[in-house]
Protein backbone atom coordinates (compact mmCIF):
# COMPACT_ATOMS: atom_id res chain seq x y z
CA UNK A 1 0.00 0.00 0.00
CA UNK A 2 2.83 2.13 0.69
CA UNK A 3 4.21 1.64 -2.46
CA UNK A 4 1.54 2.64 -4.65
CA UNK A 5 0.07 5.38 -2.55
CA UNK A 6 3.24 6.84 -1.41
CA UNK A 7 4.01 8.03 -4.90
CA UNK A 8 1.89 10.67 -4.56
CA UNK A 9 3.05 12.03 -1.49
CA UNK A 10 4.29 12.00 2.07
CA UNK A 11 1.54 9.61 3.81
CA UNK A 12 0.20 10.24 7.66
CA UNK A 13 -1.08 6.61 7.99
CA UNK A 14 -3.15 3.79 5.90
CA UNK A 15 -6.09 1.92 7.91
CA UNK A 16 -7.09 -1.39 6.55
CA UNK A 17 -10.23 -2.85 7.54
CA UNK A 18 -10.20 -5.72 9.26
CA UNK A 19 -13.90 -6.91 10.23
CA UNK A 20 -16.51 -7.97 8.28
CA UNK A 21 -18.27 -4.81 7.46
CA UNK A 22 -14.81 -3.14 6.36
CA UNK A 23 -12.90 -5.83 4.69
CA UNK A 24 -11.16 -5.03 1.37
CA UNK A 25 -10.97 -1.17 2.74
CA UNK A 26 -8.65 1.20 3.55
CA UNK A 27 -8.37 4.89 4.67
CA UNK A 28 -4.96 6.21 3.51
CA UNK A 29 -3.97 10.03 4.99
CA UNK A 30 -1.94 12.04 3.13
CA UNK A 31 0.14 14.86 4.92
CA UNK A 32 -1.06 16.84 2.40
CA UNK A 33 -4.79 17.43 0.46
CA UNK A 34 -2.88 18.51 -2.77
CA UNK A 35 -0.98 15.11 -2.55
CA UNK A 36 -4.85 13.08 -1.96
CA UNK A 37 -6.29 15.33 -4.95
CA UNK A 38 -3.13 13.64 -7.03
CA UNK A 39 -3.54 10.22 -5.92
CA UNK A 40 -7.30 10.22 -6.63
CA UNK A 41 -6.77 11.21 -10.16
CA UNK A 42 -4.19 8.80 -10.98
CA UNK A 43 -5.14 5.49 -9.09
CA UNK A 44 -8.60 5.62 -9.67
CA UNK A 45 -9.30 2.30 -11.23
CA UNK A 46 -5.54 0.97 -11.17
CA UNK A 47 -5.23 -2.16 -11.19
CA UNK A 48 -3.39 -4.10 -8.61
CA UNK A 49 -3.07 -8.04 -8.36
CA UNK A 50 -6.17 -8.17 -10.62
CA UNK A 51 -8.47 -6.11 -9.26
CA UNK A 52 -9.35 -2.46 -9.98
CA UNK A 53 -8.86 0.32 -7.09
CA UNK A 54 -11.90 2.60 -6.21
CA UNK A 55 -10.18 5.80 -5.17
CA UNK A 56 -12.41 8.26 -3.05
CA UNK A 57 -12.25 11.27 -0.80
CA UNK A 58 -13.66 10.01 2.57
CA UNK A 59 -17.22 11.96 3.27
CA UNK A 60 -18.23 11.89 7.29
CA UNK A 61 -21.73 13.11 6.24
CA UNK A 62 -22.42 9.55 4.19
CA UNK A 63 -20.35 7.80 6.89
CA UNK A 64 -22.55 9.29 10.13
CA UNK A 65 -25.90 8.68 7.61
CA UNK A 66 -24.96 4.61 7.28
CA UNK A 67 -24.53 4.31 10.77
CA UNK A 68 -27.41 6.36 11.57
CA UNK A 69 -29.49 3.85 9.82
CA UNK A 70 -27.84 0.90 10.78
CA UNK A 71 -28.55 2.49 14.57
CA UNK A 72 -32.54 2.68 13.48
CA UNK A 73 -32.12 -0.54 11.98
CA UNK A 74 -31.16 -2.31 15.49
CA UNK A 75 -33.82 -0.30 17.24
CA UNK A 76 -36.83 -1.55 15.28
CA UNK A 77 -35.74 -5.19 15.37
CA UNK A 78 -35.07 -4.64 19.20
CA UNK A 79 -38.80 -3.01 19.26
CA UNK A 80 -40.41 -6.10 16.92
CA UNK A 81 -38.96 -9.02 18.95
CA UNK A 82 -40.22 -6.97 22.63
CA UNK A 83 -43.66 -6.45 20.94
CA UNK A 84 -43.63 -10.12 19.43
CA UNK A 85 -44.05 -8.14 16.04
CA UNK A 86 -42.82 -10.07 12.75
CA UNK A 87 -42.54 -8.37 9.10
CA UNK A 88 -41.96 -12.38 7.89
CA UNK A 89 -44.78 -14.11 6.30
CA UNK A 90 -45.26 -17.08 7.70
Amino acid sequence: MYDIFGKYGAIRQIRIGTNKDTRGTAFVVYEDIYDSKTAVDHLSGFNVANRYLIVLYYQQAKMSKKFDQKKKEDEIARMQEKYGVSTKDK
